[in-house]
């Protein structure tokens, strides 16, 4: 049953991000976002530890202290921030986010609201994405321009709403 009920809500989650990225032309994206949740090593640990209320990753996270779902899935999905981060360039070296390309930033957008509704249900608001990337934007590492458009988006999504912000981004931002 939980695998079943695991199915069901990334398949839930994946119908909303193609919605959103086929409302702003990214509809390859859309067609194509968080494939790599339907294989073996990210589908097993999902309906193994499937709450409904937040991702499973985390719960795996908690029971072996890391997630080997996390770590598939991060590193197949260009519109995940941790995709993109490296060592930098000398003198600086340490690890540091890369400019991530609009059209990823875009879809991360996209499935930041999609996880927000799966997760938040009918408590779920516009606000509701930028309040979750509030929360965690200090540990966060990104490029300087790749947050700065990520918040504008976001913060967009808060104050205008969907429609506007979609507009917008249909508009101003994929149209550079």
């Amino acid at each position: 049953m939980k695998a079943w009920k695991h199915f069901c809500t990334i398949t839930y989650h994946k119908y909303l991000v193609m919605k959103g990225c086929f409302a702003v032309g990214l509809y390859r994206q859309g067609l194509l976002h968080d494939m790599s949740k339907y294989s073996r090593v990210e589908f097993r640990v999902g309906a193994k530890y499937f709450q409904g209320d937040r991702s499973p990753n985390n719960a795996e996270r908690e029971d072996i202290g890391y997630s080997s779902s996390w770590l598939h899935h991060k590193g197949r999905n260009k519109h995940h921030l941790e995709y993109w981060i490296d060592y930098g360039l000398p003198p600086n070296r340490n690890m540091t986010g890369m400019k991530m390309p609009v059209k990823y930033v875009v879809e991360m957008v996209m499935d930041r609201i999609a996880a927000s509704k799966v997760y938040q249900k009918d408590a779920y608001t516009d606000r509701s994405p930028w309040e979750y990337y509030d929360r965690s934007k200090e540990h966060l590492i990104l490029h300087e321009e790749t947050r700065s458009l990520l918040e504008e988006m976001l913060w967009m999504l808060a104050e205008e709403g969907e429609e506007k912000t979609f507009a917008y981004i249909k508009k101003n931002i994929l149209k550079k």
